[in-house]
Parts: C-alpha cells; sequence; structure tokens
C-alpha cells in the first residue's frame, strides 16, 4: 500500500501520478487525506483529555491524603472518560476505513511507463523469426489431439471447462519445461528453489495485493477461508512477512514451481479454445526482495533472465512496457513477454516481470535494517513468471510441429523429456 506520510508531504505528486491510471482515483487520495486530518485532530484531542484526567487522578490523590472532598473532581473525570471513550472509538473507525481506502488504491506507476490503456502498451524488443511454413499450421488443440498428449474433454468431464488434462509425452513435456525452467534459474541465475503451500490465509493474499481487488477472480474454501495461490508470488513475496532482515541479507531471490487457480471472472468467451486460458496452469515463478536502490535495475536483469529461456528454447517472442492504464494493480512498472503462437496468430503472454517498488513490503511488512544505527527500511520485492505453462507448451507445438504431424523439441528439452520428437498416437 502507499506511504501515508508520502500522501501527506507530496499529495499532488501522488495524485498526478495516480491519475495517470485513472482519474477517479484523485478523489480516494482526498479522501485519505481528509480522514487522516480528522484523526490526527481527533488524537490531539484525547491526548489532552488523557492528560487532564492523569493531572485530576493525581489531585484526587493528594486531596484524599488532606481529607478534603474529591466528588467533583470524580464527577469531572467520568465526563472526560466518556469522551474519551468516544474519541477513541471514533479513531478505530477511522483506521479501519484508512485501512480500507489505502488496500483499494493502487501502486503509482514509474515515470517511463507510457500513459493510457493496453493500445499505449509499447513494444520494447521482438526476438527471433516467425516461424515459416509450407503446410496449413494446425492450432495446439488439434496438435495434442493428434499426439494423444492432450485431453481437453475429459478435463472438462471432471471439472468443468479450463481444466485441461495432459497425458503421456504431454504430462512429461510439461514436467521436464518445468524442471528445466528450475535448473536454469537456481543453477545459473543463483536463485534459491522453494515448494511453497498452495492454500494461503486472507492475510498473505492482502500481503501481496490479491485481496481485496481481486476477490472475485480467487478461489476460496468458504469452511477454512483459505486462498488457492493465483501464483507462487503469493506465498513466497510473504515468507519473511513481518521479519526485520539486515541488509546482508539482501538480496534475496527464489524460485518455486506451484499450480496456479484463477477464476478469470469477466473472461468467459474470450480465448477459450485450447490452453490459451485456463482456470489451473503451471508455473515457475521469480520472487526477489532487493534494495530500494536496485529494484529498477534488478527489473531489467529479472526480465532478461525469463528472456534467456524462450531463447533457448526458439520461440519467437517480443518485450511490452505495459502503460498505466494495463499495468497490474500492485505493479509500479511491468514488461510482458509474449510468445508468438503461428497456428491461432496470437501473441501469448509467458510471463510478467514487475517491480512493485515498497507497495508489497508495506502490505506484508516485509524491513529491512540497512545498519545497527539506521531505522528500518522497507524492502522492493519483484517477480516475473519465469516461465508460465501451458502457453509455453501451445507455443511450442504450433511453432515446430511438421506436415506429419509431429513436432519437433528444442535441443535443450531432449535430456527433460527423454525424446527429440512427439509423434501422433
Amino acid at each position: 500500500m502507499l506511504d501515508i506520510r508520502r500522501l501527506r508531504l507530496k499529495p499532488e505528486a501522488v495524485k498526478n501520478a495516480l491519475a495517470r491510471r485513472a482519474s477517479e482515483l484523485v478523489a480516494m487520495v482526498d479522501h485519505v487525506l481528509s480522514l487522516d486530518k480528522e484523526r490526527r485532530e481527533a488524537l490531539a484531542v484525547v491526548n489532552e483529555l488523557k492528560a487532564e484526567r492523569n493531572t485530576s487522578s493525581k489531585q484526587v490523590g493528594e486531596l484524599k491524603r488532606q481529607g478534603e472532598g474529591t466528588e467533583a473532581i470524580i464527577a469531572a473525570m467520568r465526563v472526560t472518560g466518556d469522551r474519551i471513550s468516544e474519541i477513541d472509538e471514533k479513531v478505530r473507525t477511522i483506521d479501519h476505513e484508512l485501512e480500507e481506502l489505502l488496500l483499494a488504491i493502487p501502486n503509482t506507476p514509474l515515470d517511463e511507463v507510457p500513459e493510457g490503456d493496453e493500445n499505449h502498451n509499447r513494444i520494447e524488443k521482438t526476438w527471433g523469426d516467425l516461424p515459416v511454413f509450407d503446410f496449413e499450421p494446425l492450432p495446439h488443440w488439434e496438435l495434442g489431439e493428434s499426439l494423444d498428449i492432450l485431453d481437453l474433454a475429459r478435463g472438462s468431464k471432471i471439472s468443468g471447462s479450463g481444466f485441461p488434462v495432459l497425458k503421456g509425452l504431454g504430462a512429461r513435456l510439461q514436467r521436464g519445461l518445468i524442471n528445466y525452467f528450475l535448473d536454469v534459474h537456481t543453477g545459473e541465475h543463483g536463485y534459491t528453489e522453494v515448494r511453497v503451500p498452495y492454500l494461503v490465509t486472507r492475510q498473505t493474499m492482502i500481503g501481496t495485493g490479491q485481496l481485496p481487488k481481486f476477490e472475485e477472480e480467487s478461489y476460496v474454501t468458504a469452511r477454512d477461508d483459505l486462498w488457492l495461490i493465483p501464483t507462487a508470488e503469493v506465498p513466497i513475496t510473504n515468507l519473511h512477512r513481518d521479519e526485520l532482515l539486515s541488509e546482508a541479507d539482501l538480496p534475496i531471490r527464489y524460485a518455486g514451481y506451484s499450480p496456479c487457480f484463477r477464476r478469470e471472472a469477466g473472461a468467459a468467451g474470450k480465448d477459450t479454445r485450447g490452453l490459451l486460458r485456463v482456470h489451473q496452469f503451471d508455473k515457475v515463478e521469480l520472487v526477489r526482495y532487493e534494495h530500494p536502490e536496485r529494484s529498477r535495475e534488478v527489473l531489467e536483469e529479472l526480465t532478461r533472465e525469463a528472456e534467456v529461456l524462450l531463447e533457448r528454447l526458439g520461440l519467437h517472442y517480443r518485450r511490452i512496457l505495459k502503460s498505466t492504464g494495463d499495468l497490474g494493480f500492485s505493479g509500479a512498472m511491468t514488461y510482458d513477454l509474449e510468445a508468438w503462437a503461428p497456428a491461432v496468430g496470437q501473441w501469448l503472454e509467458v510471463s510478467s516481470c514487475t517491480t512493485f517498488t515498497d507497495y508489497q513490503a508495506r502490505r506484508a511488512n516485509l524491513r529491512f535494517r540497512p545498519t545497527q544505527s539506521e531505522k528500518p527500511m522497507f524492502v522492493h520485492t519483484l517477480n516475473a513468471s519465469g516461465l508460465a505453462l501451458p502457453r509455453i507448451v501451445a507455443a511450442l507445438l504450433e511453432s515446430y510441429q511438421e506436415s506429419d504431424g509431429s513436432v519437433f523439441l528444442p535441443d535443450v528439452l531432449h535430456p527433460y523429456v527423454g525424446c527429440e520428437r512427439l509423434t501422433p498416437a
């Protein structure tokens, strides 16, 4: 969440930054500042009243020692106590409203983020060549069926649409991709692998910004109020919640595989064929805790770590700088990596690489102390998909298909899948 002190000291700067996202956010900031002013005024009054009550209490003690009457002072103290209770309750109500408001205000975008809706997203780079075929390429769902590695019908039967079943070499391909991604990130990029729970508490979801904003898009167990994670970012970012790290601990780099669960509320009918939009999918996630001074340059490092995988897989891809209107709720700046799927003729998002500055850290209380003599500071958090399945599978199948229905696999996957080619059943 945003720092309330930043709002007090630089209200116009914050409002101007948020207005680049949506104009209605300015009114929310004004409401926060109004409530904050009311709260501080109430606290000033209640502190004076408590000081008066303390003085009166001492007077009562002195009068009793002198044998004098104290009824009038005690009666006045009761009135003061009632007034204190009334103001304390008012402050609690304001605190609750302030918290709800601050949780509903998104992060401020960095200045270099282009302003506008998704049509103002900017292509930063493109890598590789478009696949060329001398035959009509098949979409991945037809390839998956003919290769007997994808079963959409049975997945729909047991769980509903958006829950594909991979089998045989399809399951092995996905497992191989996950293992390959983790091996590269841990062996070459310096990440520590973690295996995290797939169910988390409400507070954990709040910590990364999923709640309350995306409650309708999340799966929850009603009995225990435990939430199925939409990404491993959620539990990994919260691993050090409420801890005070030292500067020597930074940077912290975690890589973790998990299934991801998303209801995709409002997405009905959009890209529902095959593996393009599903409710459960696998992903390797990268999360970094960084010193604030490094977070911007680390975003470039992080994005590059995801790009390396796409290049080794030989997939034609592009890097997109997302605009303010298309920026995620908690993000300050995001690059999307999109792989080309030639048969469906679409760019498929396979990684989203984001710096959250101190936004998540304030929600999850992720702090470090630079030196023993300095006050604690909030870390900066970053994350990226490294990479997300199953759109990678879709792009691979469509890009490497042959006229006979077989699919070659990139060289780096041969030891992980155990074969060089997928052939029709």
